[in-house]
């Protein structure tokens, strides 16, 4: 089973000096806890936030009570945001895109309503990918639903030599279908369908980290490989990087805000039932082409 978060006790008050912080699991991850985003922040306590996230790869602030402009006004810290594709899922900021299961008169108010969804980096497919996800949950259900997080840092470098030299240099081509293949590998390049190729292993314009940069959900095949040679290495690098020392379980609370790096983090969901409520905003932030 992926590692769960140790339960600590709250530190709270404002930050002063060092943030006060607790890690969510041994693979990454950590709360911030003592600051309250729907107030405006400074500079020096954002920069602190920002290192955090750099060091952890997903930072979570729980008890948050959070309008959307106040959502949005935290994102914007981190850089410009991408405006949502599925247009009817969105609320009056274009920016903000609803995850939901939800229906109001017979029509869904938020995209990717329910059931598992496989390892991915948001936005791989573009030339370029996002650079965060920030999800903030409204309603969840009594079970399941959860978020996983796997560190693409430690993925890299805990492959062995042989397959390190056989990746090197080469890229992998990331494509998805909204339509038909939206929560499980199935995606093929046809008309319409967007994709792109990255390296698969990308360095971190902050912290100048090598990561391994392929998904199951996205990556369908390696350039310049044989299919069968493709999807016996992608299979291999898939596993690796799903292996359980390397992920973080998220279980939802209403009123959390989790926030995670698309450069070095993938994430997943965990099946829940289509009879319970679930409702998160997402907000996501724009990144830079992978090198």
């Amino acid at each position: 089973m992926p590692i769960t978060a140790q339960s600590a006790a709250p530190e709270l008050g404002q930050p002063s000096g060092a943030l006060p912080t607790r890690a969510l699991s041994p693979a990454l991850g950590a709360e911030i806890m003592g600051v309250d985003l729907s107030q405006p922040i400074d500079g020096d306590l954002f920069a602190k936030i920002q290192d955090c996230w750099h060091q952890n790869l997903v930072v979570l602030f729980r008890d948050q009570h959070l309008q959307e402009d106040d959502q949005v006004r935290f994102a914007e810290r981190f850089g410009p945001l991408a405006l949502s594709h599925t247009r009817r899922f969105t609320t009056a900021n274009p920016a903000v895109m609803l995850i939901s299961n939800i229906r109001e008169n017979g029509k869904q108010i938020g995209a990717l309503p329910d059931g598992e969804m496989q390892f991915h980096s948001d936005q791989c497919y573009q030339e370029k990918p996002a650079m965060a996800s920030m999800l903030y949950a409204i309603e969840v259900p009594s079970m399941g639903g959860n978020t996983l997080f796997a560190n693409a840092y430690a993925a890299y470098e805990t492959l062995s030599e042989e397959t390190k030299r056989r990746i090197d240099g080469r890229k992998a081509i990331h494509a998805y279908d909204y339509d038909k293949a939206s929560m499980k590998r199935g995606t093929r390049i046809v008309e319409g369908v967007p994709h792109f190729a990255h390296p698969l292993v990308r360095t971190h314009p902050a912290t100048g980290r090598k990561a391994l940069y392929v998904n199951r959900l996205m990556t369908i095949a390696i350039e310049g490989l044989p299919e069968q040679e493709s999807d016996e290495l992608l299979e291999l690098l898939f596993a690796h990087q799903e292996n359980p020392a390397f992920v973080y379980e998220h279980t939802w609370r209403v009123n959390d805000l989790l926030m995670w790096d698309n450069r070095c983090a993938l994430h997943a969901r965990t099946d829940f039932s289509a009879t319970e409520r679930r409702l998160m905003r997402r907000v996501t932030v724009l990144g830079e082409r992978p090198v």
